[in-house]
């Protein structure tokens, strides 16, 4: 499976080969070596497994995720190691794993002259993380009951491994809602009138929620408030559960706005989009529109762990720094491309935090809390709250880990917790919306590259290997 996922890798980077000819840049070589070497040992792979039978069960399948992502990371990192960036390991790799897990960040300069190539091929890493993570989410999270799938009443919540037929189906199903909408945006961003090689990344950058951009001042760069609208508009749909567009599109259009978690997502983003615009226009004395434009961009970025920017917020004001502080762990729905904690778990988060008050004040009264009219387990609720509790010990010994390095706090705890949330930029000059990782320390990278990684699986995907009892069992 390692082997076909390498295949399919190589085939992908012979896209930019044919852009960089087509540009006339020369760098087009650097790409067709990266996928001759990725062919070659997928290919190989293939070859050598040939005839094997394919019976895949749970555990093979947590460690060929693990395995699908690292991998995937270090030959994809090869064209920026071989372009005329001639990025190091540290960089390169950085720089691909943000793409695939969707974080953002980056440590690239001057993209505004970049290969088109190598702009197509972030734009292109993001993408096919998006899918990625989509699948793990309705595949290999379900097992492990952190991410909520299983209330989707889909057969791939079934901890039997009989499982496949349906979520074949349902891939493809989603597959092609995820294509579909990809083309949409690129159409909606080329109406508003974003050039033609400018809006296919950005459709493929937004709609995975990945954030990478063909200009240094991201979003900045365009004046329309239409494509600004347009980012929102499908940020937000990549916010979204995927499984639910499937039920909507056959019929039943409200059941996605029917969702719990969907309404309080997107309730919780009116209000602090609202609240902001209005901080802004009163502080900064801009009118009402153009702040609801910005405010609304840049919070649905940070909220959708997008990575988009428009303007430096970290220049808005501290009531602006601590909430944008706090709306980096957020996330959107679960099931969709966005990273963070997610709605969901906060929502029942705060009804066993409800539970447990009423407990206190009636003691010997019977308070099981409830979530879609259905009991929250004592498996569930265990799960959600060593997830939160294995998020927030992460960011804090990724924070200090950082400051060995001679980060200041700020740049620390953010850098820190963008990179578990898969947000993208953090606060502060050096690696908020207006800077740049390139100026870290390789070690640094090293760790938050680990950081980005250990975010996107969600903990324990990777920890469940180091299980004995998990092999056993």
């Amino acid at each position: 499976m390692l082997g076909w996922l390498l295949t399919v890798l190589g085939a992908a980077m012979l896209v930019p080969v044919a852009v960089d000819l087509a540009d006339g840049n020369t760098d087009w070589m650097s790409f067709l070596a990266a996928a001759v070497i990725t062919g070659f040992v997928g290919v190989s792979l293939v070859l050598t497994t040939r005839g094997m039978p394919l019976v895949l069960r749970r555990q093979q399948a947590f460690l060929l995720t693990t395995l699908a992502w690292t991998t995937s990371a270090f030959f994809s990192a090869l064209p920026f190691m071989l372009s005329d960036y001639q990025m190091d390991l540290a960089d390169a790799l950085f720089e691909t794993i943000s793409g695939l897990t969707t974080t953002g960040s980056t440590v690239m300069t001057g993209l505004d002259t970049a290969p088109p190539g190598l702009l197509l091929w972030r734009s292109l890493l993001q993408w096919l993380g998006g899918i990625g993570i989509i699948g793990m989410s309705m595949v290999i999270f379900p097992f492990l009951r952190i991410g909520g799938m299983q209330l989707f009443k889909t057969e791939s919540s079934d901890t039997s491994e009989k499982v496949l037929p349906s979520v074949g189906r349902l891939g493809i199903a989603i597959g092609l809602v995820y294509l579909g909408l990809s083309v949409l945006c690129g159409l909606a961003y080329w109406a508003a009138g974003m050039g033609g090689f400018d809006a296919v990344l950005h459709a493929m950058t937004t709609l995975s929620t990945g954030g990478y951009s063909s200009h240094d001042s991201s979003f900045g760069y365009f004046e329309s408030p239409a494509i600004h609208w347009v980012g929102i508009l499908f940020m937000i749909a990549g916010a979204l559960p995927f499984a639910l567009y499937i039920g909507a599109i056959m019929g039943r259009p409200m059941l996605l706005f029917r969702d719990r978690q969907v309404r309080a997502f997107l309730v919780f983003l009116v209000l602090v989009c609202l609240s902001i615009a209005l901080w802004l226009a009163v502080t900064r004395d801009i009118p009402f529109g153009e702040a609801l434009t910005s405010a609304s961009f840049n919070v649905t970025s940070v909220v959708t762990t997008t990575g988009f920017a428009s303007d430096d917020y970290s220049l808005w004001g501290g009531f602006v720094m601590v909430f944008m502080f706090l709306l980096m762990i957020v996330g959107g729905c679960t099931g969709s491309t966005t990273g963070g904690i997610k709605m969901f778990r906060l929502d029942i988060a705060v009804k066993l935090f409800g539970s447990y008050v009423r407990s206190l004040i009636l003691p010997h009264s019977v308070n099981v809390p409830f979530y879609r009219g259905t009991p929250i387990t004592d498996d569930l609720a265990r799960a959600v709250l060593l997830y939160i509790f294995m998020f927030a010990a992460s960011c804090i010994a990724l924070s200090i880990a950082l400051t060995l390095f001679g980060l200041d706090a700020l740049t620390a705890s953010t850098a820190a917790i963008q990179a578990i949330g898969n947000v993208g930029p953090g606060l502060g000059p050096v690696v908020g919306p207006s800077g740049n990782f390139a100026t870290i320390p390789d070690g640094a990278k090293w760790l938050l590259s680990f950081g980005m990684l250990l975010g996107r699986l969600e903990f324990f995907t990777v920890l469940v290997l180091f299980s004995r009892r998990f092999w056993v069992a």
